[in-house]
């Protein structure tokens, strides 16, 4: 399983600036998202470790430039609209409620084996899906030039960059442990399904409105409120879980500390950067927030929880998004 964040982690960046180089984008797409499933195939042959090992590594190779290039893509598409970015990506948050909801209702009544063959299909879904979206060309330059690199270095866009590392940090042990944290508070299955699906719920509706959200105040002003709010979710976690009024809250939260942040910093990437290094922004953006902070996140929360509890690792999550918020405020300008 490690495989799969730590090509997360590796990859995306030379994917990214592939894309960029051979200027388009779809094509390139496809391709990652059919042999990604031609690999994830390899599964349903054999159980040996080191074969298994193998498969995951190549299926995470190529499956991890799909997202960075569907979000570029995706951008390219809306370049004079982006603030409908949101409306577009909830989509994949109601996906994510399908897929639980619908593998799970499956396998309470077929064999587990069979959650290959429903991954599979799944996989094969993406990859007709890709082959649906049209491209958007965009002009091919030389990525050797200085200029992309001294965009990256702005001020602006490191803080961006780290925050969303920190935000990664400090959701960590939240997709790590929250489930066996709140059994161990008397939390029923269906009360813990219930919060997870009332998370995605407040982030398909933050998705659904932030055009309108993001025309009230500037980038800046909505990173820090999503880092504060963070903060607060993971304080509420940690110290409240006995209140289940203050858990549906802290779920609530979910759309700023997740939806709200995620569209924010796309929508900043789209304004700092030219449709024709888009792959590439995405894919560091990626890497570093998603890949290194759930890597991090993972080992600091796994220490926490066994050295000094659940409360502390929580309390240290808020610590870390209050850190991002930090981030956001030195660094970005109120005209960012």
């Amino acid at each position: 399983m490690a495989m799969m964040p730590l090509m997360r982690l590796l990859a995306p960046a030379f994917w990214g600036v592939l894309a960029d180089r051979l200027g388009y984008k779809a094509g390139l797409m496809r391709n990652v998202l059919a042999i990604s499933a031609l690999a994830f195939g390899g599964f349903l042959l054999t159980t040996d470790f080191y074969w298994l090992i193998a498969i995951m590594l190549v299926m995470s190779l190529f499956w991890s430039a799909s997202l960075p290039l569907m979000e570029a893509l995706t951008l390219g598409h809306l370049r004079q609209a982006v603030e409908s970015y949101g409306r577009v990506r909830l989509w994949g948050s109601i996906g994510f409620i399908a897929a639980v909801q619908g593998v799970g209702f499956l396998l309470d009544r077929w064999p587990l084996p069979a959650m290959l063959w429903v991954s599979l299909g799944l996989l094969g879904g993406a990859c007709v899906s890709a082959a649906l979206i049209p491209e958007c060309p965009v002009p091919v330059v030389d990525l050797r030039s200085g200029r992309l690199r001294e965009s990256l270095l702005r001020p602006m866009v490191i803080a961006v960059m780290l925050a969303g590392l920190m935000m990664s940090v400090a959701h960590a042990p939240l997709y790590t442990f929250y489930s066996i944290y709140l059994v161990g508070h008397g939390y029923d299955k269906a009360a813990i399904g219930g919060l997870w699906s009332l998370g995605v719920v407040a982030e398909i509706l933050v998705f659904a409105f932030i055009p309108r959200l993001l025309g009230t105040t500037s980038l800046r002003n909505m990173l820090m409120l999503c880092f504060v709010l963070a903060a607060l979710r993971f304080l509420l976690i940690a110290w409240a879980v006995e209140r289940p009024v203050a858990i549906i809250l802290a779920q609530l939260l979910h759309g700023a500390s997740f939806g709200a942040h995620h569209a924010a910093s796309m929508t900043a990437l789209n304004r700092w950067f030219p449709a024709h290094q888009q792959g590439t922004v995405q894919a560091l953006f990626g890497s570093i927030s998603y890949g290194a902070g759930g890597i991090l996140g993972g080992l600091l929360s796994g220490y926490g929880w066994d050295s000094h509890g659940a409360a502390v690792t929580y309390t240290g999550a808020s610590v870390a998004a209050l850190a991002g918020f930090l981030l956001v405020w030195r660094g970005m300008r109120a005209t960012d």
